[in-house]
Formats: structure tokens, C-alpha cells, sequence
């Protein structure tokens, strides 16, 4: 049985009136429940979320930021997380015992995240013991599980995001002569490969196989990546980039560090969430640029930004499955609940997990 199985036969089901209502009652019920809990209530929502979700969200932003947000606001005595459960669980991490934290569908999960589990890192982590001694680093991603941050943070590693993964691979240099990056093989390379390291000189870990794959000398490893990656920017290609240049060719082209190496590196600019948001709107009236990201941001900044050329650098591109979980219904189901004093998928971070997740956070949030 996989998780969203458990998560079905645990979680309380969507109720039928909800599936059945207008849009314009739901939004209604949304807004009633937002006017009448005030600052009790903080809605954080990621820019991957739905048009008909974000338009309701009290911030915008990536995991991270939405996360220290939501622990900056000591009012608000109900966080609804509008994102996936590794972010939802990053918030109940950072916010205060007396905050409830909550997902408005348990589906909602991360393929990316769930591709490195405690048990495997584990096994993992005994066995690169074993080839390099104690000489290696861990860092994950805050793509992870509150599971895998917290076993990092055990080893005296620490987070990364997309926007300080160079800053913090940096740092585990200049504690240890390797690092393990988790959980995605793209950013990792990505990142190392920036700072100047050579591809042959990165090896990555097949958690499924439990093996490292690697030819040449043991010795000359400096980066071991996690054999993971996030099911959206995987699928932008070389042949995406060939396409774009020979249809448009003064368009820019501009991805996120989560695509593939040879993908960044016929892209004219890679960056996080932020950065690309950012360049768009900097960016001079009338300029071209294709977008690797997903594709609800990408929708939402073609429609920001009409006196610029924007298109997304793969047209048959889906959004995020997951992210697309919440939905009006389940944000009005859920706000409507906790309301009436009878809440459901509350997040809660095991406390002994919990303790070394934030030592894994706060070492990144220290060098911030």
C-alpha cells in the first residue's frame, strides 16, 4: 500500500455538497470564513497553486518563504497551507506549539519528495560510511520529508533551497571533503557544476538498486547525488530548446535548476522560483522568453506581464499533479472546518523529528 492510499483510508473524504456547489458559493464561503477568523487565520499559498486557490492567499511564495512567513505570524492561530505536504510540514516545524497547521487535501504530496524515505537514506548513509568513512555532508533539498530534513540535521547538515544551494554547498565544503545532495539529482549537479566541479567527478546513488554508480576512482568523488528528481521540470528537453531557437530566435529562454544539466546549459538563464519571476518583471517591454517551470506560474505570468512575449518552453507541459490538488472545494471544506471547531488534516511533525529537521533548517537560515 503507498501513501496515498493510507492517506485515503485515514483522511476524512471531501463531502458530496462541496463537489456540488457553484464556484461563486464557494468563493463566497471562502471569503466569509477569511472576514470573520481575521488574524487568526493565515492562508500561505505557493506559486504553483490554482488561479481559483492563490487568488485568496494572504502571500505568495515559494516553500521556504511561505514556511518563515507563516512562523513570523504569531497572530494567526490557524495556518492553511496552500501547497504540498513537505511545505506544510516545513511550517509546523518553524511556528509555535499553540499554531495548527493544516493541508486542505492530505493528497497533495511531492513525487520529488517521496523519492528518498528515511529507510532508504539510512541503508544509504551506512554504506557510504563504509566506502568514504566520514568524510561526507548531507544537505537536502527543502524538497524533502520533515523525515529527511530531520536525519540531516542529525548529521550535521543542513537545508538547501533553489535560490542559496550554491551558498550552502559552499559551506559543506568547508566542513567536509564530500557531500550528499537529496533529493534531486538536477539541483544538485546543477549547483556543483557552477561552483566548478566536474561531472566526473559526481556519482549518483540509486536508492532502489542500493548502489552507487560511479566509474572511475572512489576517490575522486566529491558529489554523491540522490536519485531523484521532480516529475514537472524532468520533462522539459534539449529538443524543447532546439525547437524554441528555431521558431523564435530572439526569444530567451530562462529555467528553473530543477531541469535536467544539459537542459541549463543550452538556456540562456536558470534560476529559482523567485529569480524567474523576478527577471520577467524586469525585464524591457516587447522582450521574448520561454519558461521551464510549471505551468500554473507560467500561465499567471504570461497573463502579468502582456507587453511581453512569454510562452512556456515545453507547450504540451501539464501542471503539477499534486500541487493541483487543492482546489476551491477542499480550501472551502477545510476553512469552513476548522472554523466550526471540527478541523481535519492537521499537520504534525513528530517532536523528536521536529528537533533535528529545525537544526538542519536553522543551520541554512543562519547563513541566509
Amino acid at each position: 500500500m503507498n501513501l496515498f492510499d493510507t492517506l485515503e483510508m485515514k483522511t476524512p473524504m471531501l463531502p458530496d455538497a462541496y463537489k456540488e456547489m457553484s464556484v461563486m458559493e464557494l468563493e463566497e464561503r471562502v471569503r466569509g470564513v477569511k472576514e470573520r477568523m481575521g488574524s487568526r487565520l493565515f492562508l500561505p499559498g505557493h506559486h504553483y497553486q490554482k488561479d481559483e486557490v492563490i487568488q485568496f492567499a494572504d502571500v505568495r511564495g515559494d516553500s521556504l518563504k511561505l514556511a518563515q512567513l507563516s512562523a513570523e505570524n504569531r497572530d494567526a492561530e490557524s495556518i492553511v497551507f496552500c501547497g504540498v505536504h513537505f511545505m506544510a510540514e516545513t511550517a509546523d516545524i518553524l511556528t509555535t506549539n499553540d499554531q495548527k497547521v493544516y493541508l486542505p487535501d492530505m493528497r497533495a504530496g511531492c513525487s520529488m519528495a517521496d523519492m528518498a524515505d528515511i529507510n532508504q537514506t539510512e541503508k544509504a548513509w551506512d554504506e557510504l560510511m563504509s566506502l568514504f568513512g566520514d568524510t561526507i555532508m548531507p544537505l537536502t533539498y527543502v524538497n524533502s520529508t520533515a523525515a529527511i530534513k530531520s536525519f540531516v540535521g542529525k548529521n550535521e547538515g543542513a537545508t538547501v533551497t533553489s535560490s542559496n544551494a550554491e551558498k550552502m554547498v559552499s559551506w559543506a565544503f568547508s566542513q567536509k571533503e564530500r557531500i550528499l545532495f537529496l533529493p534531486d539529482q538536477h539541483l544538485g549537479r546543477n549547483t556543483a557544476y557552477n561552483l566548478g566541479i566536474p561531472l566526473e567527478h559526481m556519482a549518483v546513488w540509486d536508492p532502489i538498486l542500493e548502489k552507487l554508480n560511479y566509474e572511475g576512482n572512489l576517490e575522486d568523488v566529491k558529489v554523491i547525488l540522490w536519485k531523484g528528481h521532480c516529475s514537472v521540470h524532468e520533462n522539459f528537453t534539449v529538443h524543447n530548446i532546439q525547437q524554441v531557437r528555431e521558431d523564435y530566435p530572439d526569444m530567451n529562454i530562462i529555467v528553473h535548476p530543477e531541469c535536467r544539466r544539459e537542459v541549463v546549459a543550452l538556456s540562456d538563464d536558470a534560476g529559482s522560483t523567485n529569480h524567474i519571476i523576478k527577471t520577467i518583471e524586469a525585464a524591457p517591454s516587447g522582450s521574448e522568453w520561454a519558461i521551464g517551470t510549471e505551468m500554473n506560474l507560467v500561465n499567471r505570468i504570461i497573463q502579468e506581464h502582456p507587453d511581453k512575449h512569454i510562452i512556456s518552453l515545453n507547450p504540451s507541459m501539464c501542471p503539477c499533479l499534486t500541487m493541483n490538488r487543492i482546489d476551491l472545494p477542499h480550501l472551502a471544506w477545510c476553512l469552513e472546518s476548522i472554523e466550526k471547531g471540527e478541523p481535519h488534516n492537521v499537520i504534525e511533525v513528530e517532536k523528536d523529528v521536529a528537533v533535528n529537521a529545525k537544526k538542519a533548517l536553522d543551520r541554512m537560515l543562519e547563513r541566509a
